[in-house]
Parts: structure tokens; C-alpha cells; sequence
């Protein structure tokens, strides 16, 4: 396609980024690829991570060739490239020059909620961890560098008003509504990072978006003081979200 449309999504962990990539794989015109900086920051930062010498070895680790592809034409000659990012993965010695070649956008979570949701399968969370500062940042260099507010979408509402959602993303990053985005066919993707055996359980044993359903965090006093900590980077996020109708 000589002018394919690239979506880079920028969320957090424990968010419904992967819910999102099967809504955008399930459609007939798109490639998705999952974290592709994850290999990246790995190798870089040194950080302990789930099955990080497994995600390294079976990863790009040169940021220059992952952006050059980010960028470059869509695998498989799709019209539509959906790339799931996680903000902590775009580090400052990146190049964010790539950035312009994609239609930026953004998926946010109550910091509770995916604070309560990170604690439940690692015994330590941190700020940089869940990423919200990090996602303000982005959001607002994209901001600049575009000259106008990016889509900002937040888990809460998806989960509420899917088909309505997914219609306005659709919308606002220039491509039709598909219906086949609100469902599809249980179980792994091989376009699934190797890194969906640790963290994909739940949305393997999906069909669709999961109905939203309020519930008490059951944070301790350190959560509770870092979701505080987080909160003022998502509301700034909040106040644009896309809202429901």
C-alpha cells in the first residue's frame, strides 16, 4: 500500500492494549505487531522482567531497525498498521522522528485499577513501572510536534460502550468502522509477543471487550500513595479522552 495508515497505540501495563490488538487484528485489512520495543529496553535498561533473557533472544534489540520498520511498509501489504506500545519501551536515546509517521494514540487506566491489576502477577510495583509519567511525556511531545490534542481513549469507556468507542477511534484516525473489531475467536495469536504465556491468560480466554465492572482495588498503603502519585499524569490525560455518546 503506498499509503497505509499507521496507528502507534502508547499505554501502560495491565490496561486492554492486548484486547485492543485482537479488535484491530480481527479485521481483514490490518497487521498488528505487540511491544515491538519490548526486546529493546530489555537489553538496554537490564532490568528483570518475566522470561527476559526468552524476550531478548527472540526479539529485534537495535531500535534503529525496529523504528525503520515501524515506519516502513506494512507486513503482510495490509492498509492498516496497528503497533501496541508500552510508554516505558520509548526511551530517551530513541529517535522519535518515526513518530511522525504514525497516527499517535492513546489508551489510559485509572492508575488504581492498573496499579491493583500490575501488583497482582509482580510482587513490587514502582512509578516507572506502570508508566503514566512516561505516557504524559509522550503525549505531550506528540502534542507539539502535530500541533493539535492526539486520541486519547480510556479503558473504562471502551469497556462500557465498545461498538461506540471503537466507531470514534475509527473515526478520528481516518479509517471505516469494522464490525468484526467488537469480537473475535478465543486463544493465542503467533503475532502475540512471546511474552502473552506470563501476562495474556485472561484475554486468550476472550471474545470481545470484557463488560466493565466496578470493583475495590484492594490497594495496600504504598499503592495507594504510588495511584496518588500517578493520578495528576492521568487526569491531564483524562481531560481529553475521547467521551462516549
Amino acid at each position: 500500500m503506498s499509503n497505509p495508515v499507521r496507528i502507534a497505540m502508547w499505554s501502560g501495563p495491565r490496561n486492554i492494549s492486548t484486547a485492543m490488538m485482537r479488535a484491530w487484528e480481527n479485521r481483514t485489512d490490518t497487521t498488528v505487531w505487540d511491544e515491538p520495543l519490548y526486546g529493546h529496553y530489555l537489553a538496554h535498561t537490564g532490568i528483570d522482567h518475566p522470561m527476559r533473557e526468552e524476550v531478548i533472544g527472540a526479539t529485534e534489540t537495535d531500535w534503529r531497525q525496529i523504528v525503520d520498520q515501524l515506519a516502513g511498509p506494512v507486513p503482510g501489504g495490509k492498509s492498516i498498521y496497528f503497533q501496541k506500545h508500552m510508554t516505558l519501551h520509548l526511551m530517551d536515546h530513541i529517535d522519535r522522528r518515526w513518530m511522525e509517521n504514525v497516527v499517535n494514540c492513546f489508551l489510559i487506566r485509572d492508575p488504581a485499577e492498573v496499579i491493583a491489576s500490575y501488583a497482582a502477577k509482580r510482587d513490587k510495583v514502582t512509578a516507572a513501572d506502570v508508566g503514566f509519567e512516561a505516557q504524559l511525556e509522550i503525549f505531550r511531545h506528540v502534542e507539539k510536534c502535530a500541533g493539535k490534542i492526539p486520541v486519547v481513549l480510556d479503558a473504562r469507556d471502551v469497556l462500557k460502550h465498545p461498538d461506540n468507542m471503537l466507531q470514534k477511534l475509527c473515526a478520528a484516525v481516518g479509517v471505516e468502522f469494522d464490525e468484526d473489531m467488537l469480537s473475535w475467536p478465543a486463544g493465542r495469536r503467533d503475532s502475540d509477543g512471546i511474552w502473552g504465556v506470563h501476562w495474556y491468560g485472561a484475554v486468550e480466554n476472550s471474545t470481545g471487550f470484557a463488560p466493565y465492572k466496578p470493583s475495590d482495588p484492594g490497594l495496600d498503603s504504598d499503592q495507594s500513595e504510588l495511584a496518588a502519585k500517578c493520578r495528576p499524569f492521568y487526569d491531564e490525560l483524562y481531560h481529553h479522552r475521547i467521551q462516549p455518546s
